[in-house]
């Protein structure tokens, strides 16, 4: 099974491997095209423009962007993005709380799409950076890019695996699934939950990560904790669970 799964807008200074190179990354054959979008975010931080950078990075304190533009990311020592990330959804992974076995399927299994870096493995190992959800880099769409340089190397990927996509909506413009695929919502008290649907993304891809299905049999087996399936809605391509949360 591969699953596709949302970054976050926080990030740890965490510094396990050496600088950003091509292997450090899935798709080596198209660390070109990253380039180009990594070194256009460079240039727009080499510039110091504090407006700029305001809106680039989402936070307005001028000394934290100065701090923050001051980073070179070639030159930054990396870890794994499943570690790099901070947010909801990763504190509810505890992935380091998983076993050695949860982690080889996770970094294996688990393609998280960065708005910088595009569609990582969550074993690649990427440096810190900010990056506010859906800026462009002075014009330059970088899920517009990713989409249309590296749609056919993640279609490859994936191949004739079942495919769980626990992204959040704006991420789906980084890559559109051919392929029939799951994806799931979380309801409370028959309401859609948004911001926490982050924690229950978190929770699933743990417990995948434990149980480790290999098609959606297997997938529906799983009692997801404090989750209780409504029922299943189907439109095209996608099969949506539609959970109730009983906790």
């Amino acid at each position: 099974m591969k699953i596709l799964f949302s970054p976050s807008e926080t990030k740890r200074e965490l510094a396990t491997h050496g600088k950003l190179e091509k292997s450090s990354l899935i798709f080596p054959y198209l660390y070109e095209k990253r380039l180009q979008v990594l070194e256009n975010y460079q240039a727009l931080l080499q510039t110091q423009d504090i407006p700029t950078l305001q809106q680039l990075f989402g936070i307005k304190d001028t000394q934290k962007i100065l701090t923050q533009a001051s980073k070179t990311i070639f030159d930054a020592l990396t870890c794994k993005a499943i570690l790099r990330y901070s947010g909801i959804a990763y504190d509810h992974l505890r992935f380091e709380t998983l076993t050695e076995n949860a982690h080889a399927y996770i970094e294996a299994n688990v393609m998280i799409f960065s708005n910088l870096f595009g569609p990582l493995l969550a074993g690649d190992l990427i440096p810190e950076y900010k990056l506010q959800q859906g800026e462009s880099l002075a014009g330059f769409k970088t899920e517009a890019f990713y989409k249309e340089h590296f749609s056919d190397a993640i279609d490859a990927w994936i191949g004739d695996e079942c495919v769980l996509d626990l992204r959040a909506g704006f991420y789906e413009k980084f890559y559109t699934l051919k392929r029939p695929y799951i994806t799931m919502k979380f309801l409370k008290k028959g309401k859609v939950v948004s911001h926490f649907a982050k924690a229950y993304r978190g929770q699933v891809l743990r417990e995948i990560a434990l149980h480790q299905p290999k098609d959606e049999k297997e997938l529906s087996a799983i009692a997801f904790t404090n989750l209780r399936i409504k029922e299943i809605l189907e439109q095209k391509l996608k099969r949506e669970y539609v959970f109730e949360i009983i906790a």
